[in-house]
């Protein structure tokens, strides 16, 4: 394989998400491997991408003409392409394919991303009622790639393709490099990510109440709706709560080196990259009692149940006991070097080279 063509396509403008930051990183350790040239719909993409990098102007995935893509591809003599979703379209085509499944969360909470377009968000909702449409998708391609064990061990439970899948992990930027400390500086906890109700925020805000010396930052942006429920139950508790309404990459990296954990009590999650950047800065992880936290966070992490909030009360305070925090900075330091984005393209380009060899 002498070029390899990434669908950037979900690459976001202006601000990632999971896929689009996945997506981006990826591009930049796979173009220090290998000649790369990425499929974009818009060149603001370009933006988050390495400069210079080869690319080929496509259609927006949701618009219909997606499901003739392969076609314009194979005219353009694409041989091997990877794509960070599984909804590209295939019809006809003549090259190696690999999509990808990051997780199967939304089959549990069927509530779509809502700045897809109101026909997309009623695609979405029909297509998580069943796994059938999924097994469709998934093996159309060659191969099949996901970003944890936890999710490949679902993926077989639910016998979703008979084509190979492999783990190709998320990572932190390597420019966000930390290092273990010795102490807090603060007594702050944060979280990040959003405020739906699997994100179980509540459980955060009533464990604080019992934790008066310590303060729960909430970075990302809220609905102001969302935002009023919150704090009814803040005032009723006197708990200590900021709300930052959003952050910059700047700002979060300064919360993360000063602050005493990262908590999230969340029901369900996909991977939890929060985990990974808190951990590669040093900074403890307090968590739900998830499998795949466990996976991300292994023995560095303190865990709690979801809805327990006098546990998840009760491991801050463990962890402020003795050398229990600088212990588990360490063990994060440790732990954070499993994720790396140099040896998720490796990862990558093995998987391509197996189909080669059959």
């Amino acid at each position: 394989m002498q070029t390899l063509h990434f669908d950037a396509r979900f690459i976001r403008i202006g601000y990632h998400d999971g896929i689009s930051r996945f997506s981006a990183e990826l591009v930049k350790a796979l173009s220090r491997k290998i000649d790369v040239v990425v499929l974009i719909y818009d060149l603001r993409q370009l933006e988050s991408l390495p400069a210079g990098i080869k690319y080929l102007l496509v259609n927006n995935p949701q618009a219909p003409s997606e499901f003739f893509i392969a076609r314009k591809l194979n005219k353009v003599g694409v041989s091997h392409l990877f794509s960070p979703m599984q909804v590209m379209g295939t019809v006809g085509r003549q090259y190696q394919l690999v999509l990808t499944l990051h997780d199967l969360i939304y089959y549990r909470h069927r509530k779509p991303p809502q700045d897809l377009n109101l026909l997309v968000r009623a695609v979405w909702r029909l297509y998580h009622l069943s796994y059938q449409p999924q097994r469709w998708l998934l093996n159309r391609a060659d191969a099949v790639v996901t970003v944890s064990e936890t999710t490949k061990k679902l993926i077989a439970q639910h016998k979703l393709t008979k084509r190979p899948v492999s783990v190709v992990y998320n990572a932190p930027e390597a420019s966000h490099n930390g290092k273990a400390r010795t102490a807090p500086t603060s007594k702050k906890l944060l979280y990040i990510g959003s405020f739906m109700p699997y994100k179980n925020v509540e459980t955060l805000v009533e464990a604080v109440g019992m934790l008066p010396d310590f303060e729960l930052h909430l970075l990302s942006k809220i609905a102001e709706s969302r935002k009023v429920q919150l704090q009814k139950l803040v005032t009723a508790i006197g708990s200590k709560v900021i709300f930052h309404n959003g952050v910059s990459d700047k700002e979060y990296l300064d919360l993360l080196d000063e602050a005493f954990a990262l908590v999230t009590a969340s029901k369900d999650e996909g991977f939890g990259i929060p985990l990974v950047e808190a951990m590669q800065r040093g900074t403890p992880v307090v968590v739900s009692n998830l499998e795949i936290f466990h996976e991300v966070a292994s023995d560095a992490g303190s865990y709690f149940e979801a809805e327990d909030s006098k546990q998840l009360a009760a491991r801050v305070r463990e962890l402020a006991s003795g050398s229990n925090w600088s212990d588990s900075s360490k063990a994060s330091i440790a732990q954070v070097g499993k994720f790396d984005w140099d040896e998720s393209a490796n990862q990558l380009l093995k998987i391509f080279q197996s189909l080669e060899s059959k």
